[in-house]
């Protein structure tokens, strides 16, 4: 039975290229997102190219959700090898670390560090049993390196970066990887960069670069290959 990545947060950026690029070497894909169209027209894409997909919609600021989430991909696949976690929100934006109050790391809270923790929980079991598997995190730079006046939500993936380096140490003799990608950079083709063109805005936030997403996708896959270390961050600083 071929692998399946699940992709949480496929979008029609980062999330679009990571399953294609790890369809393309043989694994089955499911597509989580809460858009139902997003996932569906993302599915037929990808099985234009022969890669066999499927999509779900989920909530994933509803960390309660995420058993269910689970167990409907499995029925459907029969097995989850690797996850890629990596949702994002227009809600959320980079503000000064001054004007950061409760409300902002709340409204965050669940999306990008309780469900992550509890997707973790919920394969653990299975990869265990296996002795293989992979959780891919998608931070953005901020989480790593703090920039004044773009916190927000920041802390949040500064946060769930330091669950996954402790992960990582606790797993790996089991033959389990955990890893993150720090993005310092508009990802291309993105919901935010689609936003940033309807602005009139060329740049990013913080005159961050604007980085292929497919580019993104092919550091993951290596990392995956690899699993030589925990982070990677791109562009390099």
């Amino acid at each position: 039975m071929s692998k399946v990545i699940a992709v949480f947060g496929a979008g029609t950026g980062l999330g679009a290229s990571v399953a294609r690029r790890f369809g393309r070497e043989g694994m089955r894909v499911a597509l989580v997102a809460r858009r139902r169209e997003r996932v569906d027209a993302l599915a037929e894409q990808l099985a234009a190219d022969g890669i066999e997909a499927a999509g779900f919609t989920a909530d994933l600021g509803r960390p309660a959700e995420v058993s269910a989430l689970i167990d409907s991909i499995r029925e459907r696949f029969g097995r989850i090898d690797v996850i890629e976690y990596g949702p994002f929100s227009t809600e959320q934006s980079l503000t000064p670390a001054a004007r950061t109050d409760a409300a902002v790391l709340e409204k965050g809270l669940s999306l990008f560090l309780l469900t992550p923790v509890e997707v973790v929980r919920a394969m653990l079991p299975e990869w265990t049993e296996r002795g293989d598997g992979a959780f891919l995190l998608t931070t953005g730079v901020t989480a790593v390196h703090p920039v004044p006046g773009l916190s927000g939500p920041a802390p949040l993936g500064a946060a769930a970066r330091n669950y996954l380096y402790s992960l990582h140490g606790e797993l790996a003799g089991a033959g389990i990887y955990a890893g993150t990608l720090s993005v310092g950079a508009t990802i291309a083709r993105s919901e935010m960069s689609a936003l940033l063109a309807g602005a009139g805005t060329s740049g990013s936030t913080g005159g961050f670069p604007v980085v292929d997403p497919d580019e993104l996708a092919e550091q993951y896959w290596d990392m995956y290959t690899r699993r030589d270390r925990i982070e990677q961050l791109h562009p390099q600083p």
